[in-house]
């Protein structure tokens, strides 16, 4: 699981980095970036119900999560980021979510220097 420090959970800061971040995507994630105003990186995620009921919404959310764990320690400092969903991802695998989220970090340049 996630631990707590590391999640986005408010509305209002999912707004911001919609509003305000940076975006790249594949066909299974998007994902959205944002400097903080600390040096807290956090990570949120959004599944809309266009992936089905819940059962199926949360298994990519899980699936997302633990593709995310890995990457954590090798994420910049002081970044908030969404992960979304696209509607292919509900026949997703955890190495395909993986590869794609480190694609993405990488185009985004939010991992460190020796990690990419």
């Amino acid at each position: 699981m996630l631990p707590l420090a590391y999640r986005l959970k408010r509305r209002s800061e999912f707004g911001r980095i919609y509003s305000k971040g940076r975006s790249n995507a594949t066909d299974l994630i998007v994902v959205y970036a944002l400097p903080a105003r600390d040096d807290a990186t956090r990570v949120g995620f959004s599944v809309s119900k266009k992936l089905g009921d819940s059962v199926a919404r949360n298994r990519v959310r899980r699936l997302l999560r633990e593709a995310v764990r890995p990457f954590l320690p090798r994420l910049k400092a002081g970044f908030s980021v969404i992960v979304l969903a696209r509607v292919k991802a509900q026949a997703a695998t955890l190495p395909q979510f993986e590869a794609a989220l480190g694609t993405l970090f990488s185009k985004l340049g939010i991992l460190n220097a020796g990690d990419q």
